[in-house]
Order: C-alpha cells, then sequence, then structure tokens
C-alpha cells in the first residue's frame, strides 16, 4: 500500500458539528487545520435527532457566519413541572432582553450549515484512524484512506469523534434510562413555548420544532423497547399519559431510541492532544446542556489557541489553560444535569413535596430564576 506524508498544525478527528465548528473558528487563522473524518461525508444527513441549541449557541454560529435561522424553531417559554406532584416554573425570554431562551433544530440541518463553510482543501472524509502515537516533538496520526494509508504528524490533535469509549480515563454512571426520540403533532400549535415533565420513570422533554413538538421520552429500556415496538396510537397514548392533558397530540412520526449515560474524560488533555465535545463528557439530555457545552469547548479552545497564534498550539502550557477555562462550565454542565436527573426520577413522597417546593421558590424568587435561566443559556460565562 502507497503511503504518502504530510504536517499540519491541528488535526481534528471528528467532522461532526463539535468538530466543525471548530475547524470554522480557526479559519483564517495561522494555523494548518485539518479536519479528519471516519464517515463519508454528509453522513449526519439521516441522523434522526434534534438539538436543542441555546442563544448563546446562536451567538457563536452567527459569529462563525453559520446559523441556519430557516431551520431553527424558537423556544420563548420553558415550562418545568413534575408529574404527580405541585409546582412548577416558567423561564421566559422577556426577562432577558434576547428573542429566544433557544431554538430547535434537527441535527442534520445544523451539521449542513457548518458543512457549507468548510473548505474542503483542509477536509479528509472516509478516513477512519489506524493508529495515534504523541511524543514531545509531534503527534503521529495513520489513516486508512481508501486503498492507501496517509501519515501525518500535528503538533495537536483535537478529539472531537464522539462520545468516548470506555477506556481507563472514562468514568461512567448508566443511568439505566434510554431516550426514545420522535415527532408528534400537537392540537393547536406550540406557540414556542417547550415543557421539561419530570416522572419518575424519566425527563420528559417536548421541544418545539417546526409545527411539531420533537420528543425526548427518558424511560427504563424495557420500555422503550415497548415504546418502539407499538403503533403510533398506543405510543401517543403512553405519551399522554406520561405528559398529562396541558397538551394534546395527534400524530407521531418516526422513532428511535438512545442509552443514557454520564460519561467523563478525567483529564482533558494529554502531550500534544485534547479532548472537546462528547469525546470529552456526554451528559444526560435533560435540559438540553450537553451539545451547548461541547460546542463552547469547540469556542473556548480555539480561543485559547487564537491567543497563543505564534506558540506551538500542543504546548503543555497552553493545553493546561484550556483546561482551567473550562473546568467550571464543565463541572457545573455536569452536576446540573447529573443532579435533575438523580434528584427527579424516583416516586419517594418526601423528595416529591421537596422538588415541588424547590420549583416553587424558583417561581417565585426572580434572582435565583434568572441564575439558573442565565446558566442554560449562556454556562458559566453568566456565573458571578
Amino acid at each position: 500500500m502507497a503511503e504518502s506524508v504530510d504536517r499540519v498544525d491541528i488535526a481534528i478527528i471528528g467532522a461532526g458539528p463539535v468538530g466543525m465548528t471548530l475547524a470554522l473558528a480557526l479559519a483564517g487563522g495561522p494555523y494548518k487545520v485539518l479536519l479528519i473524518d471516519s464517515r463519508r461525508r454528509g453522513a449526519w444527513a439521516t441522523d434522526p435527532r434534534a438539538l436543542a441549541l441555546s442563544h448563546g449557541t446562536r451567538q457563536i454560529l452567527e459569529h462563525l457566519g453559520a446559523w441556519n435561522a430557516e431551520a431553527a424553531t424558537a423556544i420563548e417559554t420553558i415550562h418545568v413541572s413534575q408529574r404527580g406532584g405541585f409546582g412548577r416554573t416558567l423561564l421566559m425570554a422577556r426577562d432577558y432582553d434576547i428573542p429566544a431562551l433557544g431554538y430547535v433544530m434537527r441535527y442534520r440541518e445544523l451539521a449542513a450549515a457548518l458543512d457549507a463553510h468548510l473548505d474542503t482543501s483542509r477536509l479528509l472524509n472516509d478516513s477512519p484512524l489506524i493508529n495515534l502515537r504523541s511524543s514531545r516533538e509531534g503527534t503521529g496520526i495513520r489513516l486508512a484512506s481508501g486503498t492507501e494509508t496517509r501519515r501525518f504528524t500535528a503538533r495537536l490533535v483535537v478529539h472531537a469523534e464522539g462520545t468516548p469509549g470506555n477506556d481507563a480515563d472514562i468514568t461512567v454512571r448508566d443511568y439505566r434510562q434510554h431516550a426514545v426520540v420522535a415527532e408528534v403533532r400537537p392540537v393547536g400549535g406550540h406557540a414556542h413555548r417547550a415543557w421539561e415533565r419530570f416522572t419518575p420513570d424519566g425527563p420528559l422533554a417536548l421541544l418545539p420544532l417546526a409545527q411539531d413538538y420533537s420528543v425526548v421520552f427518558s424511560v427504563p429500556p424495557d420500555q422503550a423497547t415497548q415504546l418502539l415496538e407499538t403503533d403510533d396510537d398506543q405510543f401517543l397514548a403512553a405519551l399522554q399519559a406520561r405528559f398529562g392533558s396541558r397538551v394534546r397530540f395527534t400524530a407521531a412520526g418516526p422513532r428511535a431510541r438512545f442509552p443514557l449515560a454520564l460519561r467523563i474524560r478525567q483529564q482533558l488533555t494529554a502531550t500534544r492532544q485534547v479532548w472537546i465535545g462528547n469525546a470529552a463528557q456526554s451528559l444526560h439530555p435533560v435540559s438540553g446542556q450537553g451539545f451547548n457545552l461541547g460546542l463552547r469547548d469547540a469556542w473556548e479552545l480555539a480561543q485559547t489557541l487564537l491567543a497563543s497564534a505564534g506558540e506551538d498550539p500542543g504546548d503543555d502550557a497552553i493545553l493546561a489553560a484550556y483546561a482551567r477555562c473550562r473546568q467550571l462550565d464543565r463541572g457545573g454542565s455536569m452536576a446540573f444535569t447529573d443532579g435533575l436527573v438523580r434528584i427527579f426520577s424516583n416516586d419517594l413522597a418526601p423528595l416529591r413535596f421537596a422538588r415541588g417546593l424547590g420549583l416553587l421558590t424558583l417561581d417565585l424568587l426572580p434572582p435565583l430564576r434568572h441564575f439558573v435561566a442565565r446558566r442554560m443559556i449562556w454556562g458559566a460565562r453568566a456565573w458571578p
């Protein structure tokens, strides 16, 4: 097999939205960047998921010229409650002088908007990683590309390839829940209101998407199997029973499922390597924090590298500075989502009462409610 050799400053492994965001944020800078993906270009076109994007994420994408306004459905209000208990909280965009708290967009439409702005001369698809070896001098990368093996040397390798594996540096908390996702049609429209409904089986989210709701239905694995095997009428009946009568549903689209776990990489950096997005951490989808956290990873890494232009991008001090700047946002997001799942995914009467009291307190104390809302919108930048 023929073998070619090239040298780059930064190799980004993984051309999903987080990897593409980093590539675009570094475009025009002093570094020679190569974006590598094991899949064919456009493999995301069949992805069934919808993403909840915060207003802060919209600001990042607008800065990159990759905001797809036509594909985005605004979330103007979020209604948070628990099934079988009192208390509720309303978060409203008008309280923060912004057009929306967030937006819902299909994964494939976001990926297409980012892909359209890529420099294709710095994009390498259909190239699975064979091996990678780092040293103080650089990182050697070997890829399978068609019938040949390609070899690169990078001063920095960024891992953005997706959910981390179970290696020694990964800790995993299995929530014993699967997310069943689908799009359903509400009676009377959605009025740009999202719902986060906590049930004993797991959180249930309704996210406005075009004329429908994107449903994220967190349930135990056996129930997920049942929900996928039932017909549309039975699925809608199960959804209605879990959600209650505030919204009525009339039609359902195709369904898919994903296992849910908290996966945390303990060290974000190694010699000439750094992990971002789901390669660094994958969160439960409750409150829609995981993807927004990953996009902030990409943005902050780009800012750290660009601020050090002229220096070695794989320098230990630069990578340590990045890891420090992400500590608060990363730790806060993981603690927030993990805490919500653990506190709300049960039906113990004392906890149900305490949860209701907490939701009521959040609703009656605007400074506390605003603190939570700003944290969801902008991450750690909103913290004092």
